[in-house]
């Protein structure tokens, strides 16, 4: 499997990570943790399924996928490729008017929030594009022509920045009064351009700040560390977040 990783131009930086062309010889299954960023994955060629309940569910062929909890596994057929663009934690709320937070744990096709007619425009392009750079400029190009709101929300930037600076440990009633405001205002307002609320948002990134954490000296210190009072609370969770035990994954862990 080929990724390869390509940065925004200045004028999309605000609202966009990267973008990701992944391109699979051979038939390959991707361990995918959850993260706070919205994906919009273009397929541009073979078939691309994930595993749901022990069922294999394709892909559409323009997908959407919002925040989640718990680990997706993906699977890519011989000679597939996709284009993803992953999102920075408010950017999707620049280009769309629509709550977000219905997308939690949701895949859903992007015809839902941009006419069919449009995007076969765009699949048309990507097809007649010779190489992957001219595909992320017409990506771009696309991105760009839907792009509604340039003014992130401050308050919501702010409380973002709290919660990584706290890897995720922090009482959503405190970080509220610290905004100076009220806590369901806040989670109202989060909610809305996040697409998740400030307790699952959180949970996200304590548990992606976990899993990067190389060879940890203790599992028992990171129990205690990320506010769990026993063992089986954090292996629920964790398992939940990975697909594996804490010490299964520990051993050799393998996932983007």
């Amino acid at each position: 499997m080929k990724i390869t990783t390509y940065i925004p131009t200045a004028q999309l930086k605000p609202f966009i990570k990267d973008y990701k062309i992944i391109e699979s010889q051979y038939d390959t299954t991707n361990q995918v943790v959850p993260n706070a960023s919205f994906a919009l994955a273009f397929r541009l060629s073979g078939q691309i399924s994930y595993i749901n309940n022990d069922r294999s569910v394709d892909l559409p062929n323009i997908a959407l996928s919002g925040l989640r909890k718990s680990v997706r596994f993906i699977h890519y057929k011989k000679n597939s490729g996709t284009l993803i663009v992953s999102f920075s934690e408010q950017g999707l709320s620049a280009f769309f008017r629509q709550p977000l937070y219905n997308l939690f744990e949701q895949t859903v096709p992007l015809d839902h929030y941009i006419p069919p007619a449009t995007l076969a425009l765009v699949e048309e392009r990507l097809a007649e594009m010779s190489n992957n750079q001219l595909r992320i400029a017409c990506m771009e190009e696309f991105l760009i022509s839907i792009l509604i709101n340039r003014t992130p929300d401050l308050l919501v930037t702010e409380a973002i920045h709290k919660i990584h600076s706290t890897r995720g440990n922090i009482r959503i009633k405190e970080l509220a009064a610290a905004l100076c405001i009220s806590q369901d205002a806040f989670e109202k307002r989060f909610r809305k351009v996040t697409g998740a609320s400030p307790k699952q948002f959180s949970q996200i990134i304590k548990m992606n700040a976990i899993v990067h954490q190389p060879n940890p000296a203790s599992l028992l210190d990171l129990v205690f560390e990320n506010g769990y009072y026993d063992q089986p609370h954090f292996n629920r969770d964790f398992k939940l977040f990975t697909g594996q035990t804490p010490t299964d994954f520990f051993k050799s862990p393998s996932f983007w």
